[in-house]
Order: structure tokens, then sequence, then C-alpha cells
């Protein structure tokens, strides 16, 4: 059950930030399914105990690709989609404990938790650029197989 209830959350918290960064209300369902599946990635990663790491990284790469997709569909730009589904994985407790820590002078407890943030966002910003070669790799067989149809 506690799963079913982090999707739902996932859900929510993506309908709530399209809503605050005002996203088109054609775009904040598909949004909100985005960041639903591919917090169900990031879910699935952390049950084979993946770390957050590379379910960070999972999840980006599903949102770079389900997003591409949807705004093909929608006909609007992907940012659209990305921007709101990648709130669940922002790495703000970690952030959060880290400036604490800091201003604490837990200055070893404060360096673990700031190289999770910079392996978290790192591994996001991986999955982007990874996801945006996928796509461009679907986009040049797609082109490629119209092309021996056409043949």
């Amino acid at each position: 059950m506690a799963i079913i209830g982090q999707l739902a959350l996932a859900y929510v918290a993506v309908l709530g930030f399209g809503l605050i960064i005002n996203i088109p209300r054609r775009a904040l369902n598909i949004a909100g399914w985005i960041g639903t599946l591919t917090w169900g990635f990031y879910l699935i990663v952390q049950a084979f105990d993946g770390g957050v790491v590379l379910g960070s990284f999972i999840g980006s790469l599903g949102i770079g690709v389900l997003s591409n997709f949807a705004a093909h569909y929608k006909k609007m730009p992907s940012i659209i989609f990305n921007i709101p589904s990648l709130v669940s994985f922002v790495p703000g407790s970690q952030a959060y404990q880290m400036v604490r820590n800091f201003a604490l002078s837990n200055y070893l407890t404060a360096v673990g938790f700031m190289l999770q943030v910079v392996m978290i966002t790192g591994a996001i910003a991986l999955g982007f650029l990874i996801a945006e070669l996928t796509n461009r790799l679907i986009a040049f067989c797609r082109q490629q197989w119209v092309r021996l149809k056409q043949d």
C-alpha cells in the first residue's frame, strides 16, 4: 500500500508544481503521469538495491524519453513536461542536511551530504543527456524506416 501512496503523491506533486509554474492545463495530466511512471521506475530500482543515484538516473532518463513522446503527441515543447516531472527527483533533503551540518560545524557529515547532492544531480543531468541521444536515435530510425517504406 505504501508504494501506491508514493505513486499517488508523486502524481499530486507534479500537478501541484505544474500549477505553480503555470504550465498549460492540457499538459498537466500527461506531466503527472510521466512523473508517476518515472517515480515508479525509481521505486523499482530501489527495490533491487540500485541506490538513489541509479534510481535518479533511470528516472530522469524516463522523463526525457517520455516527455519527448508527450511533446510530439500534444504538439508542445518537451520542457513543459520535463520540469514538473523532475520535482520528485530533486535532492532537497540532502541539500538541507548539507547546509544544516555546515552551519553546525559538522564538516565531515556535511561533505558526505554534499557528495550525495553532487552525485544525484550529476545522475539526473546524465539521464537527460542519454535521453536526448535516445530521442535522436529514435527519430533517425523512424526517418530511415519511412525512407525504406517509400523505396
